[in-house]
């Protein structure tokens, strides 16, 4: 069964959107890779902006589908959710290929917002966040200002990008046997949470033996 013209469209304009951005991108090579005439990107679409919106929307859904948030169930201690969040998001930012379409293109709009990176943040991104604050919540004091427990939770956020954003220069300052044993995901997600109880009170100082003991139960 041949596929629907607009699933086709979408398909064929995420590479190439993920490669040479919205501006790079052309009608007529979209138009071509999709095998549909000229006309049928304003016939479903209306025009290239809300098909790149819609691209990007696409990306986003492939990416939450493809690594969904997990149930956390409400008796679980607000530390481990931590760390279901960081694993989370980091198996979503360097879990994936670097030549993975999606992840490019969504990283295009981190760097660059246009329209496409707003409807990204009210649907996909602030709902995610507002979870991370939320556990945030039961590990801070109530006096600790809402613009604190934001940073806070930007800076556990930040800590997983730079391993997507850096992941090239990472891998020229470590060795391939530091890779393999030390910067996994789910490693990078133990250091990272540690980090950030530990930057709380929540958890020992990060390298002292207890932290070591605890890293090791839970690798």
């Amino acid at each position: 069964m041949q596929q629907d013209p607009r699933v086709r469209i979408l398909s064929a304009a995420g590479p190439i959107f993920a490669e040479k951005g919205f501006e790079g991108a052309t009608v007529r090579e979209i138009c071509r890779a999709a095998g549909v005439n000229g006309a049928s990107i304003n016939y479903y679409f209306g025009d290239k902006e809300n098909l790149y919106v819609e691209t990007v929307r696409l990306a986003r859904q492939m990416r939450a589908a493809e690594v969904p948030m997990p149930d956390m169930a409400p008796d679980l201690p607000a530390e481990d959710r931590l760390r279901l969040f960081t694993r989370t998001m980091l198996r979503r930012m360097i879990g994936a290929p670097e030549t993975s379409w999606q992840s490019r293109l969504m990283m295009r709009e981190v760097v660059q917002p246009s329209r496409a990176c707003r409807q990204m943040v009210e649907e996909y991104i602030r709902p995610e966040f507002n979870q991370l604050l939320r556990i945030l919540d039961e590990l801070l004091p109530d006096d600790v200002p809402r613009h604190v427990r934001q940073q806070i939770g930007f800076s556990l956020v930040g800590q997983c990008l730079f391993y997507r954003v850096a992941r090239g220069v990472v891998s020229m300052l470590i060795t391939p046997d530091e890779a393999s044993e030390s910067y996994t995901i789910e490693r990078l997600a133990e250091h990272i949470t540690g980090l950030v109880l530990a930057s709380l009170g929540q958890a020992p100082p990060v390298g002292s033996n207890h932290a070591q003991e605890s890293l090791q139960e839970a690798v």
